[in-house]
């Protein structure tokens, strides 16, 4: 059995503004992207399952990064995932797709029955964003909390940013009539825009001491808060995944009476940076003698991308810093 046509808005961020309650936020569906993603490994059900939620959360906060920029989402743990680290790529001009990609490291032998989450323990959530040469990377971190990967973004956002955040998403293995069997993931972001939000400093809620999005709201914007999260609540699983739903559908069905505005939807897909030149370039730091250790049997030094699986064998002679030098010139 194939894959049906491609929907229009598979693959694709749609940002929103709610203008009667002071909200932007962005819709995202991803299906060819998440194939991408998780065919390049073999990971157990909870692994996959973290992965794919980790590619919706990048996919929904990357949009409001600029062009050329780079976001990277990144979990470390001391649990049997260890680690979790996502990429996205904006476009470098109007128009062009964005790039995602993604992957995990974990200890087979370790991991349980239990929820996904679970399979993480004790560690940090963490944004990364480089805007590029000449500048300093902006890094920002909190701790593994709340049941969710979702949750520690939101409660990034509200600590870090001081931005009440909501994140719903849904995500997994769509099994449509005629088509085969392949991911599906369907998310939403909510936040208030900046101009609104006061700065709190005590009276935290969140799970171990951490602000959430209800201790950085009130009065009018608390009241704008709770509504559009009551809204949100009444959505059912089938349209935020959407195969038949269409982004601007929902929008309307769930916030018909905020006024809701669109923007131009961002296309993305799975994307890869790697390349021979820079796996020539990560080990051209080492001396002859550290080359000679990584070398094979055969006699070949071989690398591998986390991400999307490429094989690289190179010629141990041509590697190194050593290897890099000019001979200087005899009289």
């Amino acid at each position: 059995m194939t894959r049906g046509m491609k929907i229009a808005w598979d693959d694709t961020v749609l940002p929103f503004q709610l203008d009667n309650s002071d909200m932007r936020g962005r819709v995202a569906r991803l299906d060819g992207v998440l194939e991408g993603i998780l065919r390049q490994h073999d990971y157990p059900a909870q692994v996959e399952a973290l992965v794919a939620e980790m590619a919706l959360l990048t996919s929904l906060i990357g949009q409001t990064i600029k062009l050329r920029w780079k976001l990277s989402l990144q979990v470390q743990t001391r649990g049997p995932v260890r680690m979790i680290a996502t990429d996205y790529y904006a476009p470098t001009k109007e128009g062009e797709s964005a790039r995602i990609r993604a992957y995990a490291s974990f200890d087979a032998d370790r991991l349980t029955e239990e929820l996904p989450f679970d399979q993480l323990g004790e560690g940090y959530f963490a944004v990364l964003i480089d805007q590029g040469k000449g500048t300093e990377p902006y890094q920002g971190i909190t701790p593994i909390a709340g049941g969710s990967l979702s949750t520690c973004a939101e409660a990034y956002f509200a600590q870090s940013e001081q931005l009440p955040t909501r994140f719903a998403l849904s995500f997994g293995r769509s099994t449509e009539q005629d088509t085969a069997e392949h991911w599906r993931a369907g998310g939403i972001m909510l936040q208030h825009m900046p101009k609104a939000s006061p700065f709190a400093t005590e009276g935290a809620t969140g799970e171990g001491g951490l602000l959430a999005a209800a201790d950085i709201v009130s009065g009018e914007t608390g009241e704008n808060w709770n509504r559009i999260n009551l809204l949100l609540d009444t959505m059912e699983e089938f349209e935020l995944i959407g195969p038949t739903v269409a982004p601007t559908d929902l929008l309307v069905r769930l916030f018909h009476e905020e006024a809701p505005r669109v923007y131009e939807a961002q296309p993305v897909r799975f994307g890869c940076t790697c390349s021979e030149e820079r796996v020539r370039s990560s080990l051209s730091i080492y001396s002859a003698r550290d080359i000679e250790k990584m070398t094979t049997d055969e006699g070949t030094v071989t690398a591998d991308c986390q991400f999307c699986g490429a094989h690289y064998t190179l010629d141990p002679a041509t590697l190194g810093f050593e290897a890099n030098q000019q001979p200087e010139n005899e009289d």
